[in-house]
């Protein structure tokens, strides 16, 4: 082992000599074990505590996650990308690349909460709690997710460091999971172990994330405390880790007690938890459907409570198990048209109980074969583009005769079969003729977040919003009743959330019969236009059609933000020059026509 390692040992024989915890600051803790010391403890590291709030982690990571013991280079210390005994795949300086959007590793560093912040639903002081917040590489940090640690046994990622994705082969829990390497598996268990002491008193309110247990003590789900014990025991507390916590003393005024006392963890819950939970979860309730196709039903239901903490739902039907799923809702495709299925769940913990049945509720797909006529558009995603799935970029393609686009998207997350995943960008269709009557769309939020809405806006005029969270649901905006040719956008109104829009499709128009007559006498009369070539280049539109008549041209971003206004555009050509655009998909309106365009 390193010399770092080494010192460990000794760091926690000395104790409290080496980490500078002031004078009898665990004096309340003396003689205790079991849940009396972890409360005491929790009361200890409460007392001081001064929230600096979200914005300040960049300030307090220039001291508490800063290398003094690997390269010693004044780099941020990142427990994803550092490699221990050679030299590292990336470095960031302090201040510099602070995320910001990435591509791949190396791109910019962020803020990694230990605990996902949706557990606790992004409240304070929890959110910016620097004590198990670490700044990461972005993009190891949006693998990771809000996915529990855990031993991986095959692996679907692998950083450059060797942190890794996959499944779980830990005992006890077969989700998906992430594993740091060896080198910083202490330092996440004394995290972990730090967050389930001093927050306690709430974890009754917190979602599980199939980590956390839902009482005080012990705090955490058996089978993530047996891999958190084993990881303190393999990897003892390093000079790194005795740096960091009293930097982070000095910034926020209270001080992990796992890594001055490193004996607290066993005198608290012994070297391994054993396998003594018999009481199993209590039935989920509140089980219903959400959303149907041709070829699938979605489900959703209330959380079921356990003594310890449920892991996993098995969903059930036609008395067959169909799949088994870690949240409370699930989507069950390949089934028949027109044809009526029986559903009910079973809860499960980590020592294996099942709870009794839920209820049991029916639900008939719809029936198979076209559009329904009043249908203008219905886009399932099936068709979107497969290159890099998971990494986000400008996405396009065509179904059924109309164009879309959708920025900063991923596509490997699914609802009903393929979905687009939009986070801090918008998807839009291209022009399409007989307007817009209602419109419906299933979103549901993926990986960590909090619940939020799209803007939806026609021909750039927002005319409703579409809410989303992490259950499947399915939303229609009646009403809206445009006329001649739209473009539709649904625009992420966060910056990060992450969400899966699937099955979007809206109703033609259907106004009085005379305003049918005029719209398809107008769309009639009305000139085409086409851009050529697109993506456009040298920052100039070639515009061909019948332009004598156009009176003004008009760019907007897919946010519908106005970018450039031309009075008279074509008087002295087909060419339209536009200012210093960037990289993207635009629209130009040409009086009342509009027409999407890239720039790369």
């Amino acid at each position: 082992m390193k010399k770092i390692i080494l010192f460990s040992v000794f760091a926690g024989l000395t104790g409290l000599a080496n980490a500078q915890a002031p004078a009898g600051y665990y004096n309340s803790a003396n003689g205790l074990s079991g849940a009396a010391l972890k409360t005491a403890l929790s009361s200890i590291i409460t007392n001081g505590h001064q929230d600096k709030g979200y914005n300040g982690l960049w300030t307090g990571f220039k001291t508490t996650d800063i290398d003094k013991n690997y390269e010693n280079d004044g780099s941020i210390l990142d427990i994803y990308s550092e490699n221990p005994t050679g030299t590292d795949p990336y470095t960031y300086m302090p201040g510099a690349k602070q995320c910001g959007s990435y591509s791949g590793e190396g791109g910019c560093y962020n803020r990694e909460h230990v605990i996902p912040q949706s557990l606790f639903n992004q409240a304070s002081p929890m959110v910016s709690d620097i004590n198990f917040i670490r700044a990461t590489d972005g993009k190891v940090n949006g693998m990771r997710s809000n996915y529990p640690y855990g031993k991986v046994g095959s692996a679907t990622f692998t950083s450059m460091n060797g942190s890794k994705l996959g499944s779980s082969s830990s005992s006890g829990y077969s989700g998906t999971v992430f594993e740091p390497i060896d080198e910083f598996k202490g330092d996440v268990a004394r995290m972990i172990l730090y967050f389930v002491t001093r927050y306690e008193s709430k974890l009754s309110t917190f979602s599980s994330g199939n980590m956390l247990g839902s009482t005080a003590f012990p705090g955490l789900q058996t089978w993530e405390l047996n891999v958190l014990l084993g990881w303190h025991n393999q990897d003892p507390v390093s000079q790194a880790e005795i740096n960091r916590n009293n930097a982070s003393y000095a910034y926020q005024g209270n001080r992990n007690p796992f890594i001055d006392n490193p004996s607290y963890v066993n005198l608290i819950w012994g070297s391994q938890q054993p396998s003594t939970d018999t009481q199993a979860p209590t039935a989920a309730t509140g089980l219903n459907i959400t959303g149907k196709t041709s070829n699938s039903i979605s489900l959703s239901w209330t959380a079921a409570t356990d003594n310890v903490g449920v892991t996993s739902y098995a969903v059930y039907m036609n008395g067959t198990l169909n799949t088994t799923v870690s949240s409370t809702s699930a989507t069950i495709s390949g089934l028949n048209p027109s044809t009526t299925y029986n559903f009910y769940v079973v809860a499960k913990d980590a020592a294996g109980n099942s709870s009794p049945n839920s209820s049991t509720v029916s639900g008939t797909t719809n029936a198979g074969g076209s559009v329904p006529s009043t249908d203008c558009v219905n886009e399932t995603f099936e068709t979107i583009p497969a290159d890099s799935p998971s990494s986000y970029s400008t996405r396009t393609w065509s179904n059924g005769g109309i164009s879309w686009t959708a920025t900063d998207s991923r596509t490997d997350q699914t609802i009903n079969n393929k979905a687009i995943t939009v986070r801090n960008g918008s998807l839009t269709s291209g022009s399409s003729s007989n307007g817009i009557g209602s419109l419906t769309v299933t979103t549901q939020l993926k990986f960590s977040g909090s619940n939020g809405t799209f803007d939806v806006k026609v021909n750039g005029t927002t005319v409703g919003t579409i809410p989303y969270s992490t259950s499947v649901a399915t939303t229609t905006i009646n009403n809206i009743n445009i006329s001649g040719n739209v473009t539709v956008s649904l625009v992420n109104t966060s910056a990060s959330n992450r969400v899966a829009i699937d099955d979007l499709k809206w109703t033609c128009y259907s106004g009085s019969a005379a305003r049918q007559v005029q719209t398809v006498a107008a769309e009639a009369a009305a000139p085409s236009y086409k851009i050529s070539p697109n993506p456009i280049t040298n920052q100039e539109i070639l515009v061909k059609g019948d332009l004598k008549n156009v009176k003004k041209a008009e760019i907007y971003n897919l946010q519908g933000k106005a970018l450039q206004t031309i009075d008279q555009p074509f008087r002295n050509g087909n060419s339209i020059k536009t200012k210093d655009l960037g990289q993207g998909v635009y629209i130009l309106k040409l009086d009342n026509i509009t027409t999407q365009f890239i720039v790369k």
